[in-house]
């Protein structure tokens, strides 16, 4: 039906566009903070079997290939003083750098450990604090009840027989042997944070295991305290530990869940391997393209 004169036709509505999260380039971000890796500044000779990482021009100038970001950098051969090998090693001799999603788990496994580290020292300052109080009990008893009085003998009401103040008051009727397994526990559990994190920090499989178990056992009592009240505190601290189990076991693949650690090896032979060079090389050219 043609629209009669004058009127006007409704403006068409755009579709939606959505939003997109930026990706974040792992490759590129390691290697900012690291530098490029490259091989062969110091062979005298490059060959055409070398071209996946090395090539030279009709001009004599070098190119390296990063190995972890892909990026060309050119670069002037050495001198024969300078040169300390005649060619490249053989490809069982270069360590390959991570790349994709292997090195964005190394990337998020140090975010775990950087957490257990605070982790490591909220507890080492509670149980030297326990173990402190444990050993001097009688004479910070002594100026707490001083304290009271203090301030009660200058007109200051205070209850002592409910909330924090009797919670503290608490503290000085409990047996040494309660506190000294109280502190020891501290740092057995402290001890056990310190270990993941060195172990995530270093990328070990048995750190990954332990991680997930110690996690999986602090979230018992974590919905226990939820199922008693809720906080933000509560839920958030629920919400992380939630979220580091699932990760690893989902996408560390932990017990054997989809294919386990074979699985983990040749995703990581995929995206970190000679083969993943392989694929993402330009052509075969006198200068890389």
């Amino acid at each position: 039906m043609q629209q009669t004169a004058g009127q006007q036709s409704e403006p068409r509505s755009e579709p939606r566009r959505r939003l997109r999260l930026p990706r974040v380039r792992w490759d590129l971000l390691d290697c900012s903070l690291q530098g490029h890796r490259t091989v062969g500044r110091d062979v005298a000779r490059v060959r055409r079997e070398d071209a996946l990482v090395l090539r030279e021009d009709a001009d004599g100038l070098r190119w390296h290939r990063c190995l972890r970001c892909d990026a060309w950098l050119p670069s002037v051969g050495p001198t024969a003083a300078q040169a300390t090998r005649e060619h490249l090693p053989p490809r069982e001799q270069i360590r390959l750098p991570l790349r994709g999603r292997p090195l964005r788990d190394r990337y998020v496994l140090r975010l775990i450990a950087l957490d257990r580290v605070v982790h490591v020292l909220g507890l080492g300052i509670l149980a030297a604090a326990v173990l402190v109080f444990s050993g001097h009990r009688g004479t910070l008893d002594r100026w707490w009840t001083w304290g009271l009085d203090f301030v009660q003998q200058h007109g200051v009401v205070i209850d002592t027989t409910h909330g924090f103040l009797a919670q503290v008051s608490g503290w000085f009727s409990t047996p040494s042997s309660h506190l000294l397994f109280i502190g020891l526990g501290l740092v057995a559990y402290a001890a056990l944070e310190a270990t993941e994190a060195v172990g995530l920090w270093l990328g070990r499989r048995w750190a990954e295991y332990l991680t997930f178990v110690a996690t999986s056992i602090l979230m018992v009592p974590e919905v226990a305290d939820l199922a008693s009240g809720v906080s933000a505190t509560g839920v958030a601290l629920f919400a992380l530990n939630l979220a580091v189990v699932v990760y690893l076991l989902l996408a560390k693949r932990l017990f054997g869940l989809r294919g386990g650690g074979r699985a983990e090896a040749a995703e990581r032979e995929a995206d970190s391997g000679w083969s993943a060079l392989e694929r993402t090389a330009p052509p075969s050219a006198t200068q890389p393209a």
